[in-house]
Formats: structure tokens, C-alpha cells, sequence
């Protein structure tokens, strides 16, 4: 897996925040979203306890909206942005917006397509999501013991963590020691439980042979459960996985359900960023990448995670 960049710096390398009463505003991708949420609440969490008061808006997974959102926030002079992005091919123009208006950007959870060439009043604070879907394809593989026939379920193409995740299960399956896998087919499920579930309903109704799916978030990984199950062909060794550990996934893995997920650490990358704002507002350097580390999930370590996310 190539490396992101060779700048990054992880969480626990930043100190502690600094006093502040500034104002940073937040636009979030959607509210609509499990993970996000959780996101959006520690974004909320970790500013009270720095002493910054935060706007937390919501731009419904509209493009237009996120940057009319930023306008408005630079109209008011905030401190800081943080943006979870819509679509992270449309990062450029909000990194010239802010970066014109002399205030601090933070891309926080997704890449933007402009990670290379970001100022130094730009960062993000996100997990590497190469090592996300690295780590679920080759725990896959191993229950699968190196063969069978895979599905993949994909979040929204116009992000660039689904094109991450999607190509280590790629490169994953491509390996020696996986090599006995083949990908019988993947659809974009857009990160939601309805569309997993209704995507692997017309698998079954097609009469696709497969011996797991690999969800990119536990959202779909459930809908594809649910579905699988209703259809009844839900057996105690059926392979579902995905990604995030939230909540619902743990309480699936917990019933026997989920085999696979991995851990994106919701309050640490909510702190970084809040933490990276005050910085940067403070004049101070951040790294360009703060890295909040993923870490593998299963019915074996699962319970050191409950309530992390």
C-alpha cells in the first residue's frame, strides 16, 4: 500500500488544546448517516471541552449547499473551518475559498482531491482508508481460507474513501495468498442499510453464487444481512463485513451476525480536528495528515470496543 504522505503525524503527537474561545464553523457531508453522526457529536464533545464554540451544519449531500454553507462562514468571520466533504472532488474550490479568505481548513473523516498541494493553513484529519480496507479484506480472506467468491458492496463513488476501500480489497484479492478469491460482482450502495439490503436482494433473485460480502461501511454490511435473512439463506457461518464498528455493527457481531468490521475512531478524529482548528487559528503548525489509526474488529476483541463509537 503506497503511503499517503511521508509527512503524517497521529493524534497522540498533538498536545493538548490550547484555551480558546474561538468561533469554528462545521459543515457536515449529512446528517442522514450513522458514523457521521457519531463524528459530528465528538466534533461537538471535544470543542466544549477546548473552550471553542462551534456551528455545526448539515449540507444534506449537496455540493452546492456545503460551499454555500463555507460562504456564509467566512462572511462571518470564523475562526476555523472543518469540512466533511460531500464530494472530495469539489475539495479544491473550498480549500481556494477559505485559503483566499485567510482562514483556517481542516478536511476532517475524508480525503480531498487536493491533499497534495494543500497550503499550510490546510490539513486533514482523517484514517488511512487503504489500511481500512486492507485489514477487512485479508481477515476475509483468512475465514475464507484463500478461495471462494466474494461481493463487494461500495459507499458513494464520489468519495474517495469508497475508491480507497474498494481498491485494497482489489489489491488484497490480487495477492499470493488470496489469490483463490474472485470478485463476482459489486454495486454502489451509497453507505445506506435500505440500499445494501435491496442490492443484495437482487443477488439472491439473480441466483449469484458467493461466499461473503465485503461491505465498505457496517451500514450496507447490515442491509445485506437483513436481506439475507429475510430471504432466508442466513446460516451462522455466513461472512458479512464492514467497516466503522458502530453501534448497530457491534450488537450484530455480538449476535453472531457481523463476522468482520474495523474500528474508525469517531471521538479521535472529533478531537483532532477541533484540536488542528485551534491550532491553526493560533498560528501554530499542524502536520498536513493527522492520521487516527483503523483497527481490526472480530467476535474475539470485539468487546474492547463497545462504546468507542
Amino acid at each position: 500500500m503506497k503511503p499517503l504522505l511521508m509527512a503524517v503525524a497521529t493524534a497522540a503527537v498533538l498536545a493538548a488544546p490550547l484555551a480558546s474561545a474561538q468561533k469554528i464553523g462545521v459543515t457536515m457531508a449529512t446528517f442522514d448517516d450513522i458514523f457521521l453522526n457519531i463524528l459530528r457529536n465528538s466534533i461537538a464533545d471535544a470543542a466544549r471541552k477546548a473552550g471553542a464554540s462551534v456551528q455545526i451544519e448539515d449540507a444534506g449531500s449537496d455540493v452546492g449547499k456545503q460551499l454555500s454553507q463555507i460562504q456564509n462562514m467566512i462572511a462571518q468571520k470564523v475562526d476555523a473551518v472543518i469540512v466533511n466533504a460531500v464530494d472530495t472532488d469539489a475539495t479544491p474550490k473550498m480549500t481556494r475559498l477559505l485559503t483566499e479568505a485567510r482562514i483556517p481548513l481542516v478536511y476532517v473523516n475524508r480525503k480531498p482531491a487536493d491533499f497534495e498541494k494543500l497550503p499550510a493553513s490546510v490539513v486533514m484529519v482523517a484514517s488511512d482508508e487503504m489500511a481500512a480496507g486492507k485489514l477487512q479484506a485479508e481477515q476475509v480472506c483468512k475465514l475464507l481460507g484463500g478461495k471462494g467468491s466474494i461481493l463487494v458492496l461500495m459507499g458513494d463513488l464520489s468519495n474517495e474513501s469508497t475508491r480507497s476501500r474498494t481498491k485494497a480489497v482489489d489489491d488484497v484479492v490480487a495477492g499470493k495468498e488470496c489469490s483463490g478469491i474472485k470478485i463476482a460482482d459489486r454495486r454502489e450502495g451509497k453507505w445506506s442499510r435500505t440500499r445494501g439490503q435491496d442490492i443484495t436482494i437482487n443477488w439472491l433473485s439473480s441466483g449469484l453464487k458467493f461466499d461473503a460480502i465485503v461491505s465498505n461501511d457496517d451500514e450496507m454490511a447490515i442491509g445485506a444481512i437483513n436481506a439475507l435473512k429475510a430471504a432466508k439463506q442466513w446460516t451462522p457461518r455466513t461472512i458479512v463485513a464492514g467497516i466503522d464498528a458502530t453501534p448497530d455493527a457491534l450488537a450484530s457481531m455480538k449476535a453472531g451476525d457481523l463476522k468482520v468490521t474495523v474500528f474508525q475512531n469517531a471521538a479521535g478524529q472529533g478531537a483532532g480536528a477541533i484540536d488542528a482548528a485551534i491550532r491553526l487559528s493560533g498560528k501554530q503548525s499542524v502536520e498536513r495528515f493527522v492520521n487516527i489509526p483503523f483497527e481490526l474488529v472480530t467476535p474475539g476483541n470485539m468487546a474492547r470496543y463497545a462504546g468507542k463509537n
